[in-house]
Protein backbone atom coordinates (compact mmCIF):
# COMPACT_ATOMS: atom_id res chain seq x y z
CA UNK A 1 0.00 0.00 0.00
CA UNK A 2 1.42 3.37 -1.11
CA UNK A 3 4.90 2.25 -2.18
CA UNK A 4 5.80 5.84 -3.03
CA UNK A 5 5.43 6.68 0.68
CA UNK A 6 7.35 3.68 2.06
CA UNK A 7 9.94 5.76 3.95
CA UNK A 8 7.32 8.16 5.29
CA UNK A 9 5.15 5.25 6.45
CA UNK A 10 8.12 3.82 8.34
CA UNK A 11 8.71 7.20 9.96
CA UNK A 12 5.06 7.77 10.90
CA UNK A 13 4.78 4.28 12.37
CA UNK A 14 7.40 5.33 14.93
CA UNK A 15 6.13 8.86 15.62
CA UNK A 16 2.35 9.00 15.12
CA UNK A 17 0.12 6.81 17.30
CA UNK A 18 -3.01 7.73 15.32
CA UNK A 19 -1.35 6.69 12.07
CA UNK A 20 -0.26 3.39 13.64
CA UNK A 21 -3.81 2.72 14.84
CA UNK A 22 -5.28 3.34 11.37
CA UNK A 23 -2.52 1.36 9.66
CA UNK A 24 -2.97 -1.64 11.96
CA UNK A 25 -6.77 -1.53 11.64
CA UNK A 26 -6.45 -1.44 7.83
CA UNK A 27 -4.14 -4.47 7.83
CA UNK A 28 -6.43 -6.35 10.23
CA UNK A 29 -9.43 -5.73 7.97
CA UNK A 30 -7.42 -6.77 4.93
CA UNK A 31 -6.60 -10.11 6.55
CA UNK A 32 -10.18 -10.65 7.71
CA UNK A 33 -11.47 -9.99 4.19
CA UNK A 34 -8.93 -12.39 2.67
CA UNK A 35 -9.94 -15.09 5.16
CA UNK A 36 -13.61 -14.56 4.38
CA UNK A 37 -13.06 -14.63 0.63
CA UNK A 38 -11.01 -17.82 0.97
CA UNK A 39 -13.86 -19.35 3.00
CA UNK A 40 -11.58 -19.80 6.00
CA UNK A 41 -14.01 -17.66 7.99
CA UNK A 42 -17.72 -17.85 7.15
CA UNK A 43 -19.26 -14.62 5.89
CA UNK A 44 -21.95 -13.35 3.58
CA UNK A 45 -21.20 -11.29 0.50
CA UNK A 46 -22.79 -8.30 2.25
CA UNK A 47 -20.55 -8.66 5.31
CA UNK A 48 -17.47 -8.72 3.09
CA UNK A 49 -18.65 -5.63 1.21
CA UNK A 50 -19.16 -3.71 4.46
CA UNK A 51 -15.64 -4.56 5.57
CA UNK A 52 -14.22 -3.57 2.18
CA UNK A 53 -15.89 -0.16 2.45
CA UNK A 54 -14.51 0.30 5.97
CA UNK A 55 -11.05 -0.69 4.74
CA UNK A 56 -11.29 1.81 1.89
CA UNK A 57 -12.26 4.60 4.30
CA UNK A 58 -9.21 3.76 6.41
CA UNK A 59 -7.02 3.80 3.31
CA UNK A 60 -8.36 7.26 2.42
CA UNK A 61 -7.58 8.50 5.93
CA UNK A 62 -4.08 7.05 5.76
CA UNK A 63 -3.49 8.69 2.39
CA UNK A 64 -4.64 12.04 3.76
CA UNK A 65 -2.20 11.75 6.67
CA UNK A 66 0.61 10.76 4.31
CA UNK A 67 -0.08 13.71 2.01
CA UNK A 68 -0.10 16.15 4.95
CA UNK A 69 3.12 14.69 6.35
CA UNK A 70 4.86 14.80 2.98
CA UNK A 71 3.97 18.47 2.52
CA UNK A 72 5.18 19.28 6.04
CA UNK A 73 8.49 17.49 5.47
Amino acid sequence: MFPEYRDLITQLKTTDAHFVHLFDKHNELDQRIKNMEAHIVPATHEEIEVLKKEKLMLKDQLYTLLRKASVAA
